[in-house]
């Protein structure tokens, strides 16, 4: 059964101003996701954003239930994108039950990712 389901839009550019602010890195993203995302492209990053903001949308709070530095978007051997989920975002999803899967993709201009919480 579908729990929750959240969707989101970054522009690239948005992201390529902001990439070099380590302020909005440690707000953003967890050190074991800035350790594996340096020097990665601005279109992952923004992807990754997205899919932090589509989980979110899916605990049914956006980031006004928790921050974004409580999902954390990581890849497995095969590179399919899973969230590791701390604080708020935990509790959140320990209340309504089931598991985070995400989707993310981009062009040159935007990043778009899915998210959706299920049993």
């Amino acid at each position: 059964m579908v729990k929750g389901i959240g969707t989101d839009i970054i522009e690239i550019d948005r992201i390529k101003k902001t990439i070099d602010k380590q302020s909005f890195l440690d707000k953003i993203f967890t050190k074991t996701e800035q350790k594996l995302y340096h020097g990665v492209n601005p279109q992952t990053l923004a992807g990754n954003f997205a899919a932090k903001e589509a989980v979110a949308k899916a605990l049914g709070t956006g980031f006004a239930g928790c921050s974004p530095i409580e999902i954390e978007v990581l890849r497995d051997l095969k590179g399919k994108p899973y969230v590791n989920l701390y604080g708020s975002a935990k509790d959140l999803l320990d209340s309504i039950g089931g598991q985070v899967y995400i989707s993310i993709s981009h062009s040159k201009e935007n990043a778009i990712a899915f998210a959706i919480i299920e049993d």
